[in-house]
């Protein structure tokens, strides 16, 4: 019964912080569709923050998190050019 309650508080914990990673990614899209430089800058460097958080919980895997880091990265490299 323990174990039960444990996996019931983990799977929470777990969804919030997956329901932080997709907003900080959602928040970075919205300021690349805006245009403005220093705010897509900045929703960017907390994208990645919140991706490497959530990879070092053990939300998501190593390699997922790197994946996600590259494609912000591209969406990124692509609108400042």
């Amino acid at each position: 019964m323990k174990r039960a309650k444990t996996s019931v508080g983990e799977n929470l914990r777990n969804r919030m912080d997956k329901s932080e990673l997709k907003t900080a990614v959602r928040r970075f899209d919205e300021a690349l569709k805006s245009g403005d430089k220093e705010a897509m800058e900045t929703a960017y460097l907390a994208a990645v923050k919140t991706v490497d958080q959530s990879a070092a919980k053990g939300v998501i895997h190593k390699n997922a998190a790197d994946r996600k880091k590259a494609q912000l990265a591209k969406k990124r490299a692509a609108a400042n050019n």
